[in-house]
């Protein structure tokens, strides 16, 4: 039975979600100051948020078979509501850690409930199209983020505040979800974990290593990049991050939003495999110019880098998905798990910037990408992407 208001919660769940994991990036270079942190320290505060993934996704699987789906997300939005809590009442750098991983583990309990939530609410024949929506969403929200933090700071107030943000988003969200009527969710085959033993036997198999390692890759070069965007055009364009800095970050984000689109549309006419070799050719192309470029190039191609890895996840994801015969569920769940790529990277980052600078740094994130670029000559998907002129 569909549930159009639970619909609008969840779609509402995917913009708070992107909302609050993408405003890191743009406060680094405030992170630094406030707390006079190296490179290396401060790259462990967006490790402490995205190892909540790791940490937190299968415990919240097995909260979700205990409480059901909306006493999971009133505990999800509670830890955000009482991570951001504890970094304003004590702004400093181990509470700030703690802040961050309480942050990272609510968000990722919201990952582990609304994806099913959505398919149950919106309808199996239309869960893709809400998938497609929920996407956009997600990547409006990621572009809004910077540019509000940018507000604030116009405003003259400090960056903390948008920790109080955060506590009323996530107390109205508590009064939402608790205003909601919520269905039974009935797990199908593809959404369900699996047993250990499914897990121990997937992960001999090579092509699962093989793509746990892109997915890996994937987010460690999207937060590699995000986290770092702001630092380095303040330390070697001397730019403002609180202006062009956000400002740069937003359009990274608003640009990766408008490379998926254009993405599906490609993917209705080549092999996803040519478009992913394309796509991932120019973004290290456009990572080039970011890195070793003037003040205009960098400014130019940080987005744009954001605008060629758009097509990266989806595609890795389904070339993954379509190279197995079994155990879907668990394979996914497995891939998913590479979202850790995000704590590992811009703290690799961080500790080579510290001795041999950032931009020698970030310029680490050409292996991830030479890894997914790989893909397209090694893939061999049972089932190829569904084009027009097949």
């Amino acid at each position: 039975m569909k549930n159009k208001q639970l619909v609008s919660v969840i779609l509402l769940t995917f913009f708070v979600i992107s909302f609050i994991s993408n405003i890191i990036g743009p406060i680094i270079p405030d992170l630094i100051r406030t707390f006079d942190l190296s490179l290396t320290l401060v790259s462990l505060l967006p490790f402490a948020f995205f190892i909540a993934y790791g940490v937190t996704s299968i415990p919240a699987g097995i909260l979700l078979e205990t409480f059901h789906e909306k006493k999971v997300m009133l505990m999800a939005f509670g830890l955000a509501t009482l991570g951001s809590l504890l970094i304003v009442l004590s702004p400093q750098y181990v509470t700030a850690l703690l802040s961050l991983f309480m942050i990272g583990s609510g968000m990722a309990m919201l990952q582990v409930v609304i994806n099913p939530l959505l398919r149950t609410a919106g309808g199996e024949e239309n869960y893709a199209n809400y998938s497609v929506w929920a996407q956009l969403i997600f990547g409006f929200s990621s572009f809004l983020s910077p540019l509000v933090y940018q507000f604030f700071i116009g405003i003259h107030l400090p960056w903390l505040s948008l920790y109080i943000l955060f506590i009323g988003i996530s107390v109205i969200m508590m009064l939402i979800t608790l205003s909601t009527h919520f269905p039974k969710v009935k797990l199908s085959d593809e959404e369900k974990p699996g047993a250990i033993a499914i897990h121990l036997e997937l992960f001999k198999n090579k092509q699962v290593i093989l793509y746990f390692l892109a997915m890996l890759c994937y987010v460690g070069t999207e937060q590699g990049i995000a986290t770092w965007i702001s630092q380095f055009l303040q330390t070697y364009h001397g730019l403002n991050p609180q202006t062009d800095g956000a400002n740069t970050i937003a359009y990274y984000w608003g640009l990766m939003t408008a490379g998926g689109i254009l993405g599906i549309v490609l993917l209705k006419l080549l092999d996803s495999r040519i478009v992913l070799v394309a796509f991932t050719f120019l973004a290290m192309i456009a990572l080039a110019f970011a890195l070793y470029g003037n003040a205009t190039m960098a400014l130019i191609a940080f987005p744009l880098i954001g605008f060629f890895a758009s097509v990266m996840y989806p595609i890795i994801f389904s070339l993954a998905l379509n190279s197995v015969t079994e155990h879907h569920g668990s394979f996914a769940g497995i891939i998913v798990t590479g979202i850790v790529g995000g704590a590992i990277s811009p703290f690799i980052v961080g500790g080579i910037g510290d001795i041999f600078g950032l931009k020698t740094g970030m310029s680490i994130l050409f292996l991830s990408m030479s890894y997914i670029f790989s893909i397209g000559f090694w893939a061999k998907p049972l089932v190829s992407n569904k084009r027009i002129f097949d």
